[in-house]
């Protein structure tokens, strides 16, 4: 019985939990990178780029390894980023003006 547990398990976790270790600690570096150019005062067009990069690199992270998606088929993967995707445009169009105002109100 705990036999087939153990296999069980590793079926749904084939590289064991290290692999969680080693995302989030590529998370912890992608933060560290992210709050390193916000201290070193870049300019803004290349602050922005590189932040929304380390975000997306962040979000994929997430989206392949906590939320399982690596492991999926390649068809649920779509079901899943592609609303992900529109929504994000979405807001951008609604709250993108507003979060854009800041940069006139000086």
């Amino acid at each position: 019985m705990e036999h087939s547990t153990d296999r069980l398990e590793r079926a749904a976790h084939p590289e064991g939990y290290r692999i969680y270790g080693v995302v989030w600690f590529w998370l912890l570096v992608i933060t560290l990178l992210e709050l390193g150019i916000v201290l070193v005062h870049v300019p803004r067009a290349l602050l922005i780029g590189s932040l929304l990069i380390l975000a997306l690199m962040k979000a994929a992270l997430i989206i392949a390894y906590f939320m399982h998606l690596r492991y999926e088929k390649l068809s649920l993967v779509y079901a899943v980023v592609t609303p992900m995707f529109f929504l994000a445009i979405v807001l951008f169009a609604f709250i993108g003006p507003d979060a854009l105002s800041v940069f006139y109100r000086r």
